[in-house]
């Protein structure tokens, strides 16, 4: 993970945040100075940042929306106040409402960020400047700490290519914290025909199957916020396990990019998960990544010890062979 270490400073008013990557000072440069780079980092998993105004010069504005997964958006914009590529830059940061007017009562914050060569690539040191206590404990008790180490630590898959960090590689699980998981697998295939296959019932029930020989008994899909859906599934002859299915409803549909559901195994009271699926694509390959919300550790740990990503690889290859490869 990127990030070594996130400390604050009460005396100086400070909070620092430090991560070292395997990449030239340039390559991070361009990471952090490219809305289009920013988006896919800028804001924790879950949460990911469109920025809708980049004007990257001294006097210039940046403005950005964090979207939850239930659709609510959380807008900030920068003030630039000082460049010098490409070593360091600063602006000033602010909460703001939908119309980029900061928000009153809100604390703002004078950031810089510093990129220096290490032995093994480079560091990004940002250091956050506040005018009051007041101000940093409000920023830390609303989780600036947390957030931004989720955020920062989704860089790696930023500097390297696409294919260079996931091609091969399967489906990969990853702990984030005691309630979420994130799923990544990169996808031979272009964005619109991977979301195709997760939002067309008749392409779902061609791969979404997990190991061999089971059957998609049913699959619908009300493609609207607030629109249910549901999964069943049946063995095949000569194949171990009972019936089983899944039901939930879509929190957000960002199409071809973002697609959030509920997910309960239907005719149990085991409690839901939020499943946030977002899709991106480079170079005519599609990186696939579910980030999964679960009520607590316990249910995570039981989840997983399904063999859930053995099962999802499986489909995941399928979807490839059987629908990408039509």
């Amino acid at each position: 993970m990127p990030v070594t270490a996130v400390t604050h400073d009460p005396e100086a008013l400070t909070m620092t945040l430090v991560a070292d990557v395997d990449a030239p000072v340039e390559r991070l440069w361009r990471a952090l100075t490219d809305p289009r780079q920013l988006e896919r980092f800028w804001g924790p998993p879950g949460y990911p940042a469109s920025f809708t105004v980049f004007e990257f010069a001294v006097g210039g504005t940046a403005r950005y929306a964090m979207t939850s997964p239930q659709g609510e958006r959380y807008n900030g914009a920068w003030e630039f106040v000082a460049i010098e590529e490409p070593t360091m830059f600063e602006v000033r940061d602010m909460f703001t409402d939908a119309d980029g007017v900061p928000v009153e009562g809100m604390p703002v914050q004078h950031m810089t960020f510093t990129f220096t060569s290490t032995e093994t690539g480079s560091r990004l040191t940002n250091v956050s400047h506040f005018d009051s206590i007041e101000a940093l404990e409000q920023v830390i008790a609303m989780g600036a700490v947390e957030g931004s180490t989720l955020a920062f630590n989704q860089l790696d898959t930023v500097l390297q290519e696409l294919r260079a960090y996931a091609e091969g590689k399967g489906t990969r699980t990853e702990i984030l914290s005691d309630q979420h998981v994130r799923i990544t697998r990169l996808i031979n295939g272009p964005r619109d025909v991977v979301w195709r296959a997760h939002t067309e019932p008749d392409l779902v029930r061609r791969w979404l199957l997990g190991p061999d020989g089971w059957t998609m008994t049913t699959c619908e899909i009300d493609l609207v916020e607030g629109g249910d859906y549901l999964y069943a599934w049946a063995p095949g002859a000569g194949v171990v396990g009972e019936p089983f299915g899944f039901d939930g409803q879509t929190q957000l549909v960002v199409p071809e990019r973002r697609w959030v559901t509920t997910e309960h195994m239907t005719g149990t009271d085991f409690p839901s998960t939020t499943n946030d699926l977002s899709l991106y694509e480079e170079d005519g390959a599609t990186l696939l990544t579910l980030l999964i919300e679960y009520p607590d550790a316990a249910t995570r740990d039981m989840v997983l010890a399904t063999g859930m990503t053995e099962g999802m690889e499986a489909s995941y290859a399928r979807l490839e062979r059987e629908v990408l490869a039509g």
